[in-house]
């Protein structure tokens, strides 16, 4: 069986087998994290969408949404979940062409590691483009601690919605770069796929530079979505940073 592109038939089951209930929380955390700024957060750019499951979250908090992703798949996924009324546009990073400027802009559930490291400080670029002043960039990115429990823990398997999964880890540490097999079965043969995504580990030092070179400065590193300070355990880092003023 040859590989399917990434997430072209993984959206198929993404929600149900991929996806933990995070997303009222992460939620949660951006309304409470942009509650004080005096401009106000109206309008975000949600970078990575997949299906939609936190735009669909902001947008029922009253947030104007607009969501791009790489994967026809998944915005079309989206697309059910949201209906008519939320833009959805495939968008393959760096490359970014959407309308208009928004006060923030998010990536999350490690959408930013599928780039290589010169493709980030483009995405970065790009999403400075289309931000406020003072604008937010809040988004995740796998950490080194995560690094070291793939390197520990180099295939995971088990079952989940009548789904059995392999996944299957190829990581040098000395190039930070991840290949991994995502092998799937289910009732039927024709519900059997496997999918090769490439990620890659991106370093603090890394991102902190092409935040800068992006016109961004950097306001806190936390734990998963929550106000504790990322620490050396931490498998999943928010980055919060803000456009500069001028």
């Amino acid at each position: 069986m040859s590989a399917a592109e990434p997430y072209s038939r993984l959206a198929g089951v993404y929600d149900e087998i991929v996806v933990d209930p995070c997303y009222p929380l992460w939620a949660e955390f951006l309304l409470d994290l942009w509650a004080d700024d005096p401009q106000g957060v109206r309008t975000v750019l949600d970078v990575c969408c997949g299906t939609g499951l936190l735009t669909a979250e902001l947008v029922a908090a009253g947030l104007d949404v607009t969501g791009v992703d790489a994967s026809h798949e998944m915005l079309a996924r989206a697309r059910t979940l949201l209906g008519p009324r939320v833009l959805l546009s495939q968008q393959v990073l760096p490359h970014l062409d959407v309308d208009g400027t928004f006060d923030a802009a998010i990536s999350t559930f490690d959408g930013l590691n599928y780039l290589s490291p010169p493709d980030l400080r483009l995405t970065f670029e790009a999403i400075a483009a289309h931000l406020r002043p003072d604008g937010w960039l809040v988004f995740d990115i796998h950490t080194d601690a995560m690094m070291s429990f793939v390197l520990d823990n180099p295939v995971v398997s088990g079952e989940d919605d009548g789904y059995r999964f392999v996944i299957s880890n190829r990581l040098d540490p000395g190039t930070r770069v991840c290949d991994t097999t995502i092998e799937l079965t289910g009732a039927t043969p024709e519900a059997a796929f496997t999918e090769r995504h490439r990620q890659y580990f991106h370093s603090d030092a890394q991102v902190t530079s092409a935040l800068a070179a992006a016109g961004f400065w950097l306001a806190a590193v936390s734990a998963e979505y929550t106000r504790v300070p990322a620490g050396p355990d931490t498998l999943r880092a928010t980055w919060i940073a803000r456009r500069e003023a001028s």
